[in-house]
């Protein structure tokens, strides 16, 4: 999908065709086809390996420029119908004249920007447009990460209560996505440190420009990138000692169980063993007080009776 947009003069968003397009116009591709990414190029007069590398699933956050085109690869939050998170690279490109924005699926950052909020941002402005897109980003994860904080808390009164399996697969969810923020929110954050590199050193000023305020956006975009990280290792951390201690619960309920099980079984094999004893044409003393078989029964149940006593004392039940 092609949509190309760009601000008016009211402060508010146009959607424009290809060949209207011009300077500070924003191109959203979202898993483009073949066809819009040569038109793109075309139109732009740009490699179409920028907009190819930013489709790839497993591409890193990184920085390219190349033929005075910028093109700034970060991975974003993203989490689908069955609560379940991970990562999605976006490719955030500069041309001379525009702003691209490329990503394999529909995600709530870019959503994010449109009619409704086009008074914050403008297509024109590239670099704090860009700004935007990355500190919005960064929101993103604090909000998927206090989510799952939420959903640990709901797991584990859960596994408080009974030891399900299903309980523990979700948390092995959460943690997994936990490691996925974590290696992106790494990558995120060099990335964003050689972008403020590149403000001093003036190597992309051709495409991307900073004024002071941009250059402060950026420096609160690095913090929130920071703080996220921080949040998502303390959180990781947390369920990795959540989930061994609830593995050292079950084991050792498991252990309670099977000590239990054996008390019992030796206990209830006491009362067969007089009764194997004494069913094999053995003769009983004469006993003239009480029949033979009450005397086998109860002289049985004394003794396990003993048996369980003494394994109670012990702790084996």
């Amino acid at each position: 999908m092609l949509v190309i947009y760009k601000t008016n003069n009211e402060k508010g968003l146009d959607e424009i065709g290809i060949n209207e397009a011009q300077s500070g116009s924003w191109f959203n591709l979202i898993d483009p086809s073949d066809d819009e990414i040569k038109k793109v190029s075309l139109v732009l007069n740009l490699d179409d390996s920028f907009l190819k590398n930013s489709l790839d699933s497993d591409e890193r956050s990184r920085i390219d420029l190349d033929d005075g085109h910028l093109l700034i690869i970060i991975n974003v939050p993203t989490v689908d119908e069955g609560d379940n998170f991970d990562t999605l690279p976006l490719g955030l490109i500069f041309t001379q004249t525009s702003f691209i924005t490329v990503c394999s699926k529909e995600n709530r950052i870019i959503k994010s920007f449109n009619a409704e909020t086009a008074k914050f941002f403008n297509t024109s402005n590239k670099t704090n447009f860009m700004l935007n897109i990355l500190f919005r980003a960064s929101k993103f994860y604090l909000r998927y990460l206090d989510y799952i904080y939420k959903q640990s808390e709901v797991m584990e009164n859960s596994l408080r209560k009974t030891m399900k399996n299903k309980a523990l697969f979700k948390l092995f969810e959460l943690q997994k996505s936990l490691v996925y923020f974590t290696t992106a929110l790494k990558d995120n954050n060099m990335v964003l440190q050689k972008i403020l590199r590149l403000t001093k050193t003036g190597s992309a000023a051709s495409v991307m420009k900073f004024t002071e305020d941009d250059i402060d956006m950026l420096e609160d975009v690095i913090i929130e990138n920071r703080q996220a990280l921080e949040m998502v290792e303390m959180h990781r951390n947390i369920l990795e000692n959540m989930m061994n201690a609830f593995a050292s619960i079950i084991s050792n309920n498991l252990n309670i169980v099977m000590k239990r099980l054996t008390s019992i079984t030796i206990i209830l094999a006491i009362p067969t063993m007089f009764a194997s004893f004494w069913g094999m044409n053995v003769d009983l003393p004469k006993i003239t007080l009480i029949p033979e078989f009450l005397f086998v029964f109860v002289l049985s149940v004394v003794v396990a009776t003993i048996a369980g006593v003494v394994f109670a004392r012990k702790g084996m039940f």
